[in-house]
């Protein structure tokens, strides 16, 4: 029989993992309960199941952590976030590989992936890729990519890379990143129409507290920013906004490809790969269109744009471009940072991820019509 997942009791496991009773608030409430819902219509296995668990009493011990660590010290939520970027586009667009190589900058900020998981207490700026919490990461990591190496195909991560806000905002529990753990139209639809300005007024303390002995000016990615634009301005009202372009049709298979990945592991297998195909052909029209709406609202010059084709080609100047764009200095430490970072990350460093628009019931003549908005309008370099 399938086990169901009750959230009463995740939130009572999370208190007890933790010693903490009290949440800032109710607001990640509504999406729990309806990513709950769906997932236990799924019928998931006995395993997918126990790691979806996991995933969520995970998020509410954070959350719990977060809101305690900030009632003890509120002088913290006083500290601005000025001219944040934030790095979004179309999912696969180049996102990942911009975002660290802003990291590289040590005039810089960006969340890492340790204490994004692990934020209290954070992290002071001599100890952000030194702390035991950032190397016990590595030493798992290391250990990760020597049984499965193909991962390193998929994802350019590490403990103390850049990681996504993704993992920050699903302490809310608002977040793509819990859709893509199954077949949860329920869950995609209310996210996609519901007010996601706790989401971000939470993301905005989380920094604060990341920043508390760490500051800097900070670099935030997610592809699905895209999404809010509108409520990322209310809450962050200086930032700066960077949109990744890249052929939409690669960029749509690579999608699908990561996204089965995790029906692997939290839907008990992705069986069915015509609805992985739909959804992010969907969710990726979505993105760009949802860009296009806002820049024709705020005006062309609000959002800088970067090209994949050409970030990959000559990455140092389409970094000194950008830099010119946003206002910033592009000194000899930025350059030589990225430098170093490129030379130790090449793009064949973990071999090369293979995707296949058909294996996911797509073909280049279904998908080019959808992104015909957006094509009309940006030059992106065609691939394969």
């Amino acid at each position: 029989m399938t086990q169901t997942i009750v959230v009463d009791q995740l939130i009572e496991q999370a208190r007890a993992a933790t010693g903490l009773e009290t949440f800032d608030s109710d607001s990640y409430r509504e999406g729990l309960d309806i990513l709950v819902d769906g997932f236990n219509a799924q019928g998931a296995p006995e395993q997918a199941v126990e790691r979806m668990k996991g995933s969520v009493i995970q998020a509410l011990a954070t959350r719990l952590k977060t809101t305690d660590f900030l009632a003890r010290h509120p002088q913290l939520l006083e500290r601005p976030i000025e001219r944040p970027v934030f790095v979004f586009g179309i999912p696969r667009t180049g996102t990942t590989l911009l975002s660290n190589l802003l990291a590289a900058d040590p005039a810089r900020r960006s969340p890492l992936t340790w204490e994004i998981d692990d934020p209290v207490p954070p992290a002071t700026s001599a100890t952000l890729t030194t702390d035991p919490r950032a190397l016990a990461r590595l030493e798992m990591e290391k250990k990760m990519l020597e049984a499965m190496p193909e991962m390193g195909k998929y994802y350019r991560g590490s403990a103390i890379y850049p990681n996504e806000c993704v993992f920050i905002m699903a302490n809310d529990f608002k977040t793509l990143m819990w859709e893509s753990r199954g077949k949860l139209l329920g869950y995609r639809d209310w996210l996609f129409e519901t007010d996601m300005t706790s989401a971000y007024e939470y993301h905005k303390q989380f920094l604060q507290l990341l920043q508390s002995e760490a500051p800097g000016t900070w670099n935030l990615k997610m592809p699905s920013h895209a999404l809010w634009l509108d409520t990322l301005l209310k809450v962050y009202p200086d930032a700066r906004l960077v949109w990744t372009h890249r052929d939409p049709l690669t960029a749509t298979g690579s999608f699908c490809s990561i996204i089965s990945l995790a029906h692997n592991s939290f839907a008990g297998g992705a069986k069915d790969k015509d609805f992985i195909g739909q959804n992010c052909l969907y969710q990726a029209q979505l993105h760009a269109d949802r860009i296009m709406d806002t820049r024709e609202r705020l005006g062309e010059e609000r959002i800088v744009d970067v090209h994949y084709a050409e970030l990959t080609t000559d990455p140092i100047a389409t970094m000194r471009k950008l830099y010119a764009a946003l206002g910033d200095e592009f000194t000899a430490e930025a350059q030589a940072g990225m430098q170093a970072w490129l030379d130790d990350n090449p793009q064949t460093k973990f071999g090369k991820h293979e995707y296949k628009l058909a294996e996911f019931g797509l073909t280049p003549e279904t998908v080019r019509p959808v992104f015909e908005r957006y094509l009309s309008r940006y030059d992106v370099a065609v691939e394969g």
